[in-house]
C-alpha cells in the first residue's frame, strides 16, 4: 500500500493550551516517490529508524508486529474507547487545508478524535491517524491521560461495518517537534496499526504550541 503522509512537518502555532500539532504537512509527489522507493528497494513498507528515533524502540515494535499481513476491510471509525484512561470518544474526519496542514479536531469538543480520513483507517492494512487534544483553552481535554499507556495495553476502534478493531500498545514515545521521525510515524506499514498522537512537553507561549509531540504506536490484534 502506497505511503499516505509525506516525511514532512512542520510546527504550526495554535491558540495557548490547546494540545494538537497541527502540522502535518504532505505532497503528492513525495508520497509517490516514498511509494516508489520502498517498492524498488523490495522491502516490508515499514521504514527503519532513523538518527532521531531510539533504535531499541523501532526493535521491540519490529519484533512485536511480525509481519502477519492480519488486517480488517476498510470502514469508518466511529468510536474510540481505552479503558486504562478511560477514554470513549466519538470521531470525526480530518483533512488537510488549502495550505498543505492537518486540521485538527474542534477544540470546544473536549471529549472528541480525529481520524486522517485520506489515510488508513483503523484495522485497514497500513497506518491509520488518530490525533486528540491533550487540552484546551478551558480544561482537560480527551487524550490528557495518553501518556500513561505502556507497551501491552490495548484499546478498541468501534467501525460503522460493525465491527471492533482491537489494538495492542507496542511503546509510546516522546519526539521533539523539531525533530520529529516522520517516516517512523507516517510511513505506510502492510500490517494494520494505529498512530495515537497529542501533543507533550512545555507549552512555548513565544510560538504558541507545545515543544514535543506523543506518539503512541500499536497494531491490530
Amino acid at each position: 500500500m502506497a505511503a499516505r503522509l509525506s516525511s514532512l512537518i512542520e510546527p504550526e502555532p495554535v491558540p495557548p493550551k490547546r494540545g494538537f500539532r497541527r502540522a502535518v504537512t504532505w505532497t503528492v509527489w513525495s508520497v509517490l516517490l516514498l511509494a516508489l522507493a520502498l517498492n524498488l528497494l523490495g522491502g516490508p513498507g515499514r521504514p527503519s529508524a532513523d538518527s532521531s528515533t531510539p533504535g531499541t524502540a523501532a526493535a521491540h515494535r519490529q519484533s512485536a508486529m511480525g509481519s502477519s499481513g492480519r488486517h480488517l476491510p476498510r470502514s469508518t471509525p466511529t468510536r474510540l474507547l481505552i479503558p486504562k484512561i478511560s477514554v470513549d470518544a466519538p470521531f470525526t474526519t480530518l483533512s488537510v487545508d488549502s495550505a498543505g496542514k492537518l486540521d485538527p479536531p474542534p477544540a470546544d469538543d473536549t471529549n472528541l478524535v480525529g481520524w486522517y480520513a485520506d489515510g488508513a483507517s483503523p484495522g485497514e492494512a497500513g497506518t491509520a491517524i488518530i490525533a486528540g487534544h491533550v487540552d484546551t483553552a478551558t480544561s482537560a481535554a480527551v487524550f490528557a491521560g495518553l501518556s500513561e499507556l505502556e507497551k501491552g495495553d490495548k484499546f478498541k476502534v468501534k467501525r460503522a461495518d460493525g465491527r471492533t478493531a482491537s489494538f495492542v500498545v507496542d511503546s509510546a514515545e516522546t519526539f521533539e517537534k523539531d525533530d520529529f521521525p516522520d517516516k517512523l510515524v507516517y510511513a505506510d506499514t502492510p500490517d494494520a496499526e494505529v498512530r495515537l498522537i497529542t501533543c507533550a512537553g512545555d507549552y512555548d507561549h513565544t510560538t504558541k504550541d507545545y515543544t514535543e509531540n506523543l506518539v503512541v504506536f500499536a497494531h491490530l490484534m
